[in-house]
């Protein structure tokens, strides 16, 4: 039983060290379910101490999951307590996995922390990679965005800031086991300053780095609309009308600047592109628009194709839509498309779609079918030859952004309305804004409900430009300039995971915890 608390507790800790707690001493929880693991008689027990860490751990950290089954609580709230438990539940198995092998091919004595960060770390990447992967609240990003050792990242990535963080925090374990007693006190203490030494050394060059930062503003100027829209009145047919004209209003409200470039949250409107094209509201859109203005909006569309008998075939993508105003009453046209590559089981496509449709599952995602994934994302060049990465939600997730040239900036648009007022949208922000970190590449953020943000390359967001829940308006604001490619930009994920694959053998375990 004390076994259990302890572990439950730990991943609780380690939880609330993220935002918007910020209650970094959880990070200590770590290195108790490192001692825990070790302490267990088999790799069985071990597994267990830390599937229970990890349930705790994502319990708190996804808990707002459930929210989605909140907006239409009549037809889903009878499933908010699976969506809460289960996933929780199937993510703490990458735990569950990184700790019984620790302790199988784990190596009693000094060495260890590295063994246990290096298993944990490739756990973590797996759980973020396996079956489209769910990246959500990483180790590394416990350390606020922006802050001096999340600059680390731009070297390394999250993983890389996840495994330095690790090593540092479990080179206490051996100071305070009384089964290294063996090893000397002294050795065991220069261990554990050794890794004090190194996560000060991380806080050091982040320090360094961002007391030399210079944040140049480019030309572009941009509007991020956040019209305050809630999930649950999208679905009501009476105030679409009411939601269009709120989105242009807040096109056309005067402002300091005038925008190069507006920016829409991802899901704006609830209807497919096809329909608001042709039902009028196109037009109150295009009306809102300068010439030569461009809005970036965030749409699901279908693509109609004849099928076998006569039947149509559609198709149905997540989109953000690049539309250029002409002026003078001449409308808009299409100026380019992206269409989202990697799709959110449950939320965009279900798994077994043929059960989940009979089960009711369906009816979440709002459409008669599942979206479709576009190609591999490639940055989007505007009219004018600006260039962007969009990534759409989920997507602003994932440490690496596909090759394909150097966009000038990054343009996340979410739709965070379905989690309401708890912990998600604000930890995606911080998640997403290492993507910012890692490329070295601003970022510009709209949601519909918030937290709408512009983003520097360095991860911080300037005085003004942030838009918290609740807040309904607009940011209007120059683009900081792209810094020089980081070395994860040109990187990635590989060489860390690849030195955590040698390490192991070298480090491999000598003779049981036990």
């Amino acid at each position: 039983m004390v076994m259990i608390v302890l572990a439950l507790g730990a991943g609780a800790a380690a939880a609330l060290a993220h935002q918007p707690f910020g209650l970094l001493p959880g990070l200590l929880g770590y290195a108790v379910m490192m001692a825990l693991a070790e302490r267990m008689p088999s790799v069985r027990g071990a597994a267990l101490v830390g599937w229970l860490a990890g349930f705790a751990y994502f319990l708190i950290s996804a808990w707002w999951v459930a929210e989605a089954f909140l907006v239409n609580p009549d037809a889903h709230a009878w499933m908010a307590p699976f969506a809460a438990s289960l996933l929780p539940a199937v993510l703490a198995l990458f735990w569950a996995g990184a700790l019984g092998l620790y302790h199988r091919f784990g190596r009693i004595g000094l060495f260890r922390p590295l063994t246990f960060a290096a298993w944990f770390v490739i756990f973590e990447w797996l759980r973020g990679t396996v079956l489209t992967g769910f990246p959500w609240n990483p180790l590394g990003a416990s350390w606020p965005a922006g802050s001096a050792v999340s600059q680390f990242a731009a070297h390394v990535g999250v993983y890389g800031l996840s495994f330095v963080t690790l090593l540092a925090i479990c080179t206490l374990v051996p100071l305070f086991d009384r089964r290294s007693s063996a090893v000397g006190i002294k050795r065991r203490l220069g261990v554990a300053v050794a890794g004090a030494v190194l996560m000060v050394s991380v806080w050091l060059l982040g320090t360094l780095r961002l007391d030399a930062a210079s944040v140049a503003l480019a030309d572009t100027t941009v509007r991020i609309v956040q019209a305050d829209v809630q999930q649950e009145a999208k679905w009501d047919e009476e105030n679409y009308r009411a939601i269009v004209q709120r989105y242009v209003n807040l096109n056309a409200r005067p402002g300091a600047i005038t925008p190069d470039i507006i920016v829409w949250p991802e899901g704006a409107l609830p209807r497919v592109a096809n329909d608001v094209f042709a039902d009028g509201s196109g037009e109150a859109i295009a009306r809102s628009l300068a010439e030569g203005q461009i809005l970036l909006a965030g749409l699901s569309r279908a693509d109609i194709k004849p099928g076998a008998g006569g039947e149509p075939q559609i198709t149905y993508y997540n989109s953000l839509y690049a539309l250029q105003g002409l002026g003078s009453d001449r409308g808009m046209q299409i100026a380019g498309v992206y269409d989202k590559h990697r799709l959110v089981p449950f939320g965009e496509f279900l798994p077994l779609g043929t059960l989940m449709t009979r089960t009711g599952l369906r009816s979440l995602t709002h459409m008669p079918a599942d979206f479709t994934p576009g190609p591999r994302p490639q940055p989007l060049t505007l009219p004018g030859g600006v260039s962007i990465q969009p990534l759409i939600c989920y997507e602003g997730l994932y440490p690496a952004l596909p090759t394909g040239g150097r966009p000038d900036f990054i343009v996340n648009v979410s739709n965070d309305a379905w989690f309401g007022r708890s912990t998600g949208p604000r930890q995606h922000l911080n998640l997403a804004a290492y993507r910012a970190i890692e490329q070295g590449l601003a970022m510009v953020r709209a949601t519909p409900t918030g937290v709408s943000a512009i983003i520097d390359p360095y991860g911080r967001i300037p005085a003004g430009q942030r838009m918290n829940p609740g807040e309904s308006g607009v940011i209007d604001a120059r683009v900081p300039q792209a810094l020089e490619p980081t070395l994860f930009s040109r990187t990635g994920s590989w060489p860390l995971l690849v030195l955590l694959l040698v390490m192991l053998p070298i480090f491999r375990r000598k003779r049981t915890f036990r």
